[in-house]
């Protein structure tokens, strides 16, 4: 009996970026494909570049969440990309070459881990919620540097988000923290 895949949007904060959701895990973790020369790993995200207005997909536990380019219009497109998204995880599209993720291994200072365990545990699942990723890069002199992928990338609101939000939940935790900052990819 074949499992009826749902497919269902959800808008992000990033207006150029929607999120579209499937009652079925697409893979533990995330995998961004900023850029079509960036997607040669993944069959599912090739494809979906082969659509001249997107330009960006990520992918998280049960949803992609695509970016279009600025002359196209989510009206226009949203019913194309549901149904494309539908098929694609009927017909088992690969996301990636299958490599299995555990539990991650933090590595560096006391701090550093403490840090990176923060982001996973209480940062991690917000910022999926919105249709994006957040990434531990360094921990240098109280300065915390992350990187924004997926609809974080580029969005409007993830500055505050970033500030009002993941600074002064850091700053509380963990003590050495004075300020986080995004590396733009």
């Amino acid at each position: 009996m074949a499992f009826n895949i749902n497919v269902y949007t959800e808008s992000t904060p990033n207006p150029a970026s929607m999120k579209f959701l499937v009652n079925k895990l697409l893979l533990n973790g995330s995998v961004d494909f900023p850029t079509k020369e960036s997607a040669e790993s993944s069959p599912f995200a090739k494809e979906l570049f082969k659509f001249n207005f997107v330009a960006g997909v990520f992918f998280a536990s049960n949803f992609v969440t695509i970016s279009k380019t600025e002359d196209a219009e989510w009206p226009d497109i949203e019913p194309i990309l549901k149904e494309f998204v539908k098929g694609a995880v009927e017909a088992e599209l690969q996301v990636r070459e299958i490599v299995q993720e555990g539990t991650p291994d933090f590595e560096g200072t006391e701090a550093e881990i403490k840090i990176q365990q923060i982001l996973h545990d209480y940062v991690r699942p917000a910022v999926e919620q919105d249709g994006g990723a957040i990434h531990f890069k360094s921990f240098d002199s109280g300065v915390v540097t992350v990187e924004l992928r997926g609809s974080c990338s580029g969005c409007p609101s993830s500055t505050y988000t970033l500030k009002a939000g993941i600074e002064n939940l850091l700053k509380r935790m963990v003590p050495e923290v004075t300020e986080v900052v995004s590396e733009a990819l």
